[in-house]
């Protein structure tokens, strides 16, 4: 029997490239997260992969900063290529059940017969959060899953304000106020900017989920209560 639309829908899942290499490669991580897109594939389901760039990028912009000024253009694509090589990884890991090319712009024709699709970084401007819900649109999805290294959004900067509160829901327009107007290379926000904006006009929900509880993973994909928050 042939599957609804809504059943052949693809899940859209941004994984966090400090998810990827923290500090160095995590394979532990990579490995948990295979077993879980295996399982799920096998019954039947479609993901759409988005890797960020994590410590790798990092080190290259910050190696190109101590030798010279960069423009916020080139700090952006060298975070995109750390993306893009990221991706790579991730792609040769889900082989054969994976499409040999890992998308860079999501606006290209996208070849998509096989379960499980990995995309990168694209351009300058955003992070891959905007990369997501761009395809998250092109597949007529209606969630994305953040995979990060948080286990909800805050009402304000945990790392700066003690008496910050997590948060289980939220809403676009008060989210969009807790974080930066513009993107700037390197920012460090739950959702990008720019990504956020274009959520919130498609009406997209977010679900931030911590990486290292990938079992919350689970409960969001199949409806159930979860850890972590839903911005919608």
């Amino acid at each position: 029997m042939a599957k609804s639309k809504k059943e052949n829908t693809p899940i859209v899942i941004s994984v966090g490239g400090s998810l990827i290499v923290p500090e160095q490669i995590d394979t532990d991580f990579i490995r948990n997260f295979k077993a879980i897109i295996d399982r799920e594939v096998a019954l039947g389901k479609r993901f759409i992969i988005i890797c960020g760039g994590g410590r790798t990028a990092r080190n290259y912009q910050h190696s190109g900063q101590k030798v010279t000024g960069l423009r916020a253009m080139d700090i952006d694509w060298l975070g995109i290529h750390a993306t893009r090589l990221n991706a790579q990884l991730i792609k040769t890991i889900f082989l054969p059940k994976v499409e040999e090319v890992v998308v860079h712009n999501p606006n290209d024709k996208i070849v998509f017969k096989k379960p499980i699709l990995i995309a990168a970084g694209w351009k300058p401007g955003w992070s891959t959060d905007y990369d997501a819900v761009l395809l998250a649109k092109k597949f007529k999805a209606t969630k994305v899953i953040n995979l990060s290294n948080i286990d909800y959004v805050c009402n304000k900067d945990p790392k700066k304000f003690a008496d910050a509160k997590p948060m289980l829901n939220i809403s676009w327009k008060e989210f969009r106020k807790i974080i930066p107007k513009k993107w700037d290379p390197g920012l460090n926000s739950p959702f990008d900017p720019i990504a956020s904006r274009e959520a919130q006009k498609n009406k997209i929900q977010v679900a931030v989920i911590s990486g290292e509880n990938l079992d919350q993973l689970n409960n969001f994909i199949y409806d159930k209560n979860f850890e972590g928050t839903l911005i919608s």
